[in-house]
């Protein structure tokens, strides 16, 4: 006999990991009001329930050319587009100052596969960021998956190259839904979700700090996301038990902006409430991972806010550049004291982090 959701709730509560099936019953069943509650006690044994962080950093993409033409995908141009871009030193010279004067700290920098890149070119790029006194938290692991080809190395040794060149932590871009059957719809060529497991398999091996992350509301079901989920708990259950630093220091959800992309118009925009109930859940399933960042650059500041009670610990970026979710329609930012009053606003003490969530003076 199934488990009430009442059970599985209390359960929670006192501290007992819940399994798939329960997961989904409180996608199905459970009350957004004993979802906080649930999420916030997940919260309270991982991190000071007073405090909440966000970092100041910049979205880099350092060119938007690329030949994975995911569907869902409203910022890249094809290769030999006129209209494509890669930054020049100097450009990314000026966003590294620019950056650093408002007490930024680091880059979220990722491109579109560029098939005109030599593998030199990003062990050139890391080191000068490195050069300027930027993190680099950078490329997803499709970019990776092609760096390995052109390097013609393992994903471990190629990921040790990129770390000695100047490579900080890995984000987890590009995971959508880790679900064979929602990729091979959305993003064929980005191959099925064991590509990018295995991107952030071998930067765990290696000591390297990553993201989790998700969008949904792209035809996935809910135990579709739920096996987004277990897969990511499954992992970061393997780089914990490595012991050697690496892991997942966070997971990030956001809903799938449809505009100006192959799907407007036919799938609908998920709501609030399935927003917040998706991120409670995610932090009640994922409770080996540390912190839970609110998607307010999305979801708008109330509701980025509202996430605050229901698991999320961070804010994320001040969003001083951002051009994939604006290219699709959707673009909020705020400058330090608006996160800051957005923050105490929701009842929490606001504090400055870095890519890997050290303290920043």
């Amino acid at each position: 006999m199934a488990a009430s959701t009442s059970s599985i709730l209390q359960a929670v509560m006192a501290g007992r990991r819940i399994n798939a099936d329960e997961a989904l019953r409180l996608f199905e069943d459970a009350s957004l009001p004993d979802l906080s509650a649930a999420a916030s006690a997940v919260r309270r044994r991982l991190n000071d329930p007073a405090r909440v962080s966000y970092v100041v950093d910049r979205n880099v993409n350092y060119t938007d050319i690329c030949n994975v033409y995911c569907t869902f995908c409203a910022f890249y141009h094809k290769p030999g587009s006129r209209a494509g871009y890669l930054l020049t030193r100097e450009q990314l010279r000026q966003k590294a100052e620019e950056t650093k004067a408002v007490g930024g700290t680091g880059f979220l920098l990722q491109g579109g596969v560029n098939p005109d890149l030599p593998w030199s070119y990003y062990l050139e790029l890391c080191s000068y960021l490195r050069s300027l006194g930027i993190w680099v938290h950078g490329f997803s692991p499709v970019e990776i998956q092609m760096m390995a080809k052109l390097s013609g190395q393992s994903l471990e040794k190629t990921i040790l190259d990129l770390r000695d060149a100047g490579l900080g932590s890995i984000p987890g871009g590009g995971a959508e839904v880790l679900v064979e059957r929602v990729r091979k719809r959305i993003a064929p060529l980005k191959g099925g979700p064991e590509k990018w497991l295995e991107v952030m398999e071998a930067a765990h091996a290696v000591g390297m700090k990553t993201t989790g992350t998700m969008m949904f509301g792209i035809t996935e079901t809910l135990a579709e996301r739920v096996e987004h989920f277990r897969v990511l708990r499954e992992q970061q259950d393997r780089a914990l038990a490595r012991a050697n630093g690496g892991g997942h220091t966070a997971f990030a959800a956001w809903p799938f902006q449809s505009g100006h992309t192959l799907w407007e118009g036919k799938v609908p925009r998920p709501t609030d409430s399935e927003y917040l109930r998706t991120i409670a859940i995610a932090r009640i399933y994922m409770d080996n991972i540390p912190h839970m960042q609110s998607s307010w650059v999305t979801m708008g500041r109330k509701t980025g806010q509202m996430a605050l009670h229901y698991g999320c610990d961070d804010m994320g970026s001040l969003m001083l550049e951002e051009n994939v979710v604006s290219a699709a329609g959707t673009c909020y930012s705020v400058n330090r004291e608006e996160m800051e009053r957005m923050i105490r606003g929701a009842g929490f003490e606001p504090w400055q982090r870095d890519n890997i969530y050290h303290p920043v003076a």
